[in-house]
């Protein structure tokens, strides 16, 4: 008999982290090393303790790294999804007990899975995938500037800043490969991802970094963490047309790039690609299913842990 876990609701800030656990009153611990003793003394008296909060960023990491080293299970999700449950309820009003409860009937409700043990070479990845991916943004919108006429200074003011921002991305593309060097897990991983054709280094680490599930879990699963995965809007004999939705951003925006390489270097995406215009569907329909089978290949590979070859299709995935 598989009994439910002992969930507790966790509304996270800067400096506290709110709690609530069924049957007792809620707690407020500070979010720092005293606040996270008392919390894992506070919820060692529960059987099977689950935490759950929201995604916030660096604020949960202290408390990732407090509940891994004892071994207790952690889940963090869309805070969208809490909110839309709290307005089914109608809960309108928002304070942070009243969130942390929210959470708490949201895990009842919804059972997440846990989360990854925290791994500290991972989240280190994690901020050098992000830093890098926010200065390439910089550095084009300053591209975007430097194409109007400006005053003389100005535009001597731009290009420095591109060639400083050159620089630095340079600087934490070698930084990756050193943390990517440094683990051999994730030296493993990467040199499996780029054995695929049009998956290269850089792509490998968003891969790393921002979808550290891959390879664990189904490739249904793996679509709809990359957003290509489609979405039916049908109601009574109305079929609409089924469109992609939610999914990480950062990963479907590498994946677009990777898959564009992949159509004309992956025999298999690129013919799945052309049969798919042959038969008349639009270029964008098409490039999404390409990105779906990329992503999908690359869950195969990981999974079985084997590289790249020609008949190496994400049904051969031992993942459901």
């Amino acid at each position: 008999m598989i009994f439910s876990p002992d969930y507790v609701g966790v509304d996270v800030s800067k400096k506290h982290l709110d709690l609530a656990i069924t049957g007792s009153s809620r707690l407020r611990v500070s979010n720092n090393p005293a606040g996270m003793a008392r919390l894992v003394q506070k919820i060692s008296s529960l059987t099977r303790p689950h935490l759950v909060c929201e995604a916030t960023g660096s604020y949960t990491r202290l408390m990732a790294r407090s509940l891994s080293q004892h071994g207790i299970a952690l889940s963090t999700i869309n805070p969208r999804r809490v909110r839309d449950l709290a307005r089914a309820d109608g809960l309108l009003a928002k304070t942070d007990a009243i969130d942390a409860a929210a959470i708490l009937r949201f895990a009842h409700l919804m059972h997440p899975d846990p989360d990854p043990l925290y791994d500290p070479n991972a989240v280190e990845m994690a901020d050098l995938v992000r830093r890098r991916r926010q200065m390439v943004d910089m550095l084009a919108m300053e591209k975007q500037r430097r194409e109007h006429p400006e005053a003389a200074l100005a535009q001597a003011s731009i290009d420095a800043h591109i060639g400083f921002l050159s620089s630095q991305i340079g600087e934490m593309d070698r930084a990756i490969t050193r943390q990517i060097d440094s683990d051999a897990t994730l030296r493993r991983r990467a040199e499996l991802l780029t054995t695929i054709p049009g998956i290269g280094q850089t792509t490998a680490a968003v891969l790393l970094a921002e979808m550290p599930e891959l390879g664990g879990i189904g490739n249904k699963q793996a679509a709809a963490l990359a957003g290509v995965a489609p979405f039916n809007r049908d109601s009574g004999e109305m079929r609409g047309q089924a469109h992609i939705a939610g999914g990480r951003l950062s990963v479907r925006c590498a994946l677009y790039m990777a898959t564009l390489s992949a159509i004309r270097a992956n025999p298999p995406i690129r013919d799945f690609y052309k049969r798919l215009r042959a038969q008349g569907k639009p270029g964008k329909l098409a490039i999404v299913a390409a990105m779906r089978k990329l992503i999908t290949t690359a869950n195969a590979v990981l999974a079985n842990n084997t590289p790249w070859h020609t008949n190496n299709t994400p049904w051969h995935t031992n993942t459901a």
